[in-house]
């Protein structure tokens, strides 16, 4: 990957460790940021950060001339601690607190995405009318889209945004704060949508809002994770996308989209060291991760590939159940796939990993979160270094409260 042998990576750095083919996510980014400015010239693309939120990320990301998708007081801090400028990030969000809401505000970040009536109400007490805070408003159109329950986020019972009516009624109160500046609507129906027709049907619906500046159509493009998979092409999305706007919104709206998957996950891959293999009732193949470092598949299900680095598919294949090392009988990064017959030492490579694997990376069972590293022209940037014992260690404290030492020992 970017002209680096993983194997010398995995030398270098250890398993796990997440991998970034930085030239994939530029020429995603280029894609999508071109591709839509030709078809709908005043238009945004927004890198929707929670799907990989690393300092290097969000340079990289900026550098690629995209506005930044923020969500909580972390993703601003580090948005703002890489160089983004403040007025290309949009902050989301349906419980943003009075704490992060300041902090928006005092850092000038661009534009708010207000979910509730509560949180407009706080905003208002909040922004200077010296300069008026740019909003959005998350419309709930009611879109049901094929994926996974948890990544579904437009149906009626979604806990985000407001139904088309309410989201009126809340516009209105906007316009008539001094304070706030209304500039339109956000709409965003889910994640890993392999199929275009929900992104128009809810284009569709939000154009019942009227008259905006701003249209934020989300993101929420699903990508190819396995060889049985279809995920449609950008050209596809963005022909679908634009040719819907240009029927329903007004002509000199600006269009935004929100990929984060789409751009960053098929620039990923995990690395994982076999540290066993036995056949039980199945034959198991065992890595030194798993459910730390790759939630996806015990959250949402989500089915992977892999291959042996190094060993060419010619040789033969047995039918394996790749599992982690936590303590789960649900920590299986692949419930079955044909493998070169695994030993113990061979290095795994887990593709499609570049989205939410970093993110939701945790301590389960005192694993270390891997690091990040990026690769391109054959050199190695290491984005993020190996937590250790020592990281871990420093946020506890040895005893929260005095100990009664007889209750105890009785």
């Amino acid at each position: 990957m970017g002209g680096v042998a993983l194997a010398d990576v995995a030398a270098r750095f250890g398993t796990p460790t997440y991998v970034i083919d930085v030239a994939t996510f530029r020429n995603r980014a280029r894609a999508l940021k071109e591709g839509l400015a030709r078809r709908w010239p005043r238009s945004e693309v927004l890198f929707a950060s929670k799907s990989l939120p690393a300092l290097a990320m969000y340079e990289l990301a900026a550098a690629e001339g995209l506005s930044i998708d923020v969500a909580g007081e972390g993703e601003i801090r580090l948005a703002l601690n890489a160089g983004v400028d403040p007025s290309r990030l949009f902050f989301h969000g349906n419980a943003k607190t009075d704490a992060e809401l300041r902090l928006a505000v005092d850092a000038h970040v661009g534009t708010i995405i207000v979910d509730n009536v509560d949180e407009f109400e706080r905003l208002r007490d909040i922004a200077p009318a010296s300069s008026p805070q740019d909003l959005l408003v998350r419309v709930l159109p009611g879109v049901t889209a094929p994926t996974h329950p948890s990544q579904e986020t437009g149906g009626v019972t979604s806990k985000f945004g407001l139904p088309l009516d309410q989201a009126a009624a809340l516009m209105k109160e906007i316009e008539d704060s001094p304070n706030l500046n209304l500039r339109g609507v956000h709409v965003h129906i889910g994640s890993q949508i392999l199929d275009t027709a929900p992104f128009v049907e809810a284009v569709r619906r939000v154009a019942a809002i009227t008259g905006q500046d701003s249209y934020d159509v989300g993101g929420g493009l699903g990508v190819r994770y396995t060889v049985d998979e279809e995920a449609p092409s950008i050209d596809k999305y963005l022909d679908e996308v634009t040719a819907t706007a240009r029927e329903v919104l007004p002509p000199q709206a600006r269009l935004l989209i929100e990929p984060g998957r789409s751009l960053v996950a098929s620039a990923g891959v995990t690395l994982y060291r076999v540290v066993s293999v036995k056949h039980t009732g199945r034959h198991f193949v065992a890595v030194d991760g798993g459910m730390a470092d790759n939630m996806d598949v015990a959250l949402t299900g989500q089915r992977y590939e892999a291959v042996i680095d190094g060993r060419a598919l010619s040789e033969g294949t047995v039918q394996c159940a790749v599992v982690g090392r936590q303590c789960e009988s649900g920590d299986k990064l692949i419930d079955g796939i044909a493998l070169v017959t695994p030993v113990v030492g061979d290095l795994l490579v887990l593709l499609v990993t570049g989205a939410y694997s970093y993110t939701m990376a945790n301590n389960y069972n005192g694993a270390y979160i891997p690091p990040l590293v990026f690769v391109e022209n054959a050199e190695c940037h290491e984005a993020s270094r190996r937590q250790t014992f020592d990281d871990i260690v420093a946020l506890q404290r040895l005893r929260a409260l005095p100990l009664d030492t007889a209750t105890w020992r009785t």
